[in-house]
């Protein structure tokens, strides 16, 4: 099994076979959220990494807090059966990997106020204006975020499309306390994410920026305002087709 992306190694080493995990959830629930006492078997931190690919960004993140359990869904089996075998392999028991879509899980499945973080790491851009509403990022789907997060618990989210941040910088100063964040992030230099690191080896620049939830937040108030927001243009730029078209190559052969 592969356990780099583009060159660079996933963080973390193999475990002896006996210490292997098993963070996959088959199943999720029908009804109600997501009891986080039994899913990990103790109270603590909870991170949420919405689109998590492969796993890269919450093992390394797994590893370096054994102290807070972790939770990453994605709609592709293939990257989440990755994701799966990597944190197995590393015998990590603080983490649980299902596939599922963001939106049902923010939605339905996210006690309210229980989400110490949530990230999202380049979330789908639909460059076709007739599907832009099928965008991850809505004023619904950040009233969902602001209402899973704990009072002042942390949204990090990423891009590499200039357009969906020129959106995102409008629509998330409503919901959190918002600054953007120019360089790299300390933890990972070379990539919190697979499609970072073959972004950033493509030459496009990458857009980081994170938020606590606001303590002034009045849900409807920043509702209205985000529903009246323009809808975002996405960035054509043919570097990034061709970095979406080399990025599902790769998903189908991980």
């Amino acid at each position: 099994m592969r356990d780099d992306d583009f060159g660079v190694p996933c963080p973390g080493s193999e475990a002896p076979p006996e210490l292997w995990t098993r963070p996959h959830l088959e199943r999720l629930p029908t009804r109600g959220p997501l009891l986080w006492n039994e899913l990990f078997g103790r109270s603590a931190p909870i991170v949420v990494d919405l689109g998590c690919g492969n796993g890269r960004y919450l093992i390394s993140s797994a590893i370096a807090r054994p102290g807070w359990d972790h939770l990453g869904v994605d709609t592709v089996p293939v990257v989440i059966r990755h994701a799966v075998q990597r944190a197995r392999r590393r015998g990590l028991s603080n983490l649980k990997f299902a596939v599922a879509d963001a939106r049902e899980v923010v939605g339905r499945l996210l006690p309210a106020g229980s989400v110490r973080e949530l990230h999202v790491y380049h979330p789908q851009p639909y460059y076709d204006l007739a599907y832009v509403h099928r965008r991850l990022f809505t004023a619904e789907f950040m009233a969902g975020v602001a209402q899973a997060l704990e009072p002042e618990g942390l949204l990090v989210v990423q891009t590499d499309n200039p357009g969906y941040w020129d959106y995102l910088n409008q629509l998330l100063p409503l919901f959190v306390a918002w600054e953007e964040h120019s360089e790299p992030w300390p933890d990972a230099p070379q990539g919190r994410t697979r499609r970072e690191i073959l972004a950033r080896s493509a030459g496009l620049k990458i857009y980081r920026g994170q938020g606590q939830r606001r303590r002034d937040l009045d849900l409807r108030q920043a509702l209205a305002a985000a529903a009246a927001l323009p809808p975002p243009v996405f960035s054509a730029d043919r570097r990034l087709r061709r970095l979406d078209a080399a990025e599902s190559a790769n998903v189908r052969r991980p």
